[in-house]
């Protein structure tokens, strides 16, 4: 019992090491360090819209009241 429980063991680390070094990288095959950095500024420009968009929902700030009774041009 004990050898079954310490052999799984080991091929859990030894799966954990080939993941870690191998696979699961951020960064993609035949990525420039410039094409890089310009999806990191996308995707910051991106969410930080999304945040905004979803600050102004909460807000309630997304469409003009009704509560007026003229309209504002």
């Amino acid at each position: 019992m004990k050898d079954k429980f310490i052999s799984v063991v080991m091929r859990i680390i030894l799966c954990v090491a080939a993941f870690g070094i191998f696979g699961c990288s951020t960064e993609q095959m035949g990525e420039t360090a410039a094409e890089g950095h310009r999806r990191h500024l996308r995707t910051s420009r991106i969410n930080r819209q999304a945040l905004m968009e979803d600050i102004d929902v909460v807000f309630q700030m997304d469409r003009p009241t009704r509560l007026a009774e003229k309209k504002i041009p």
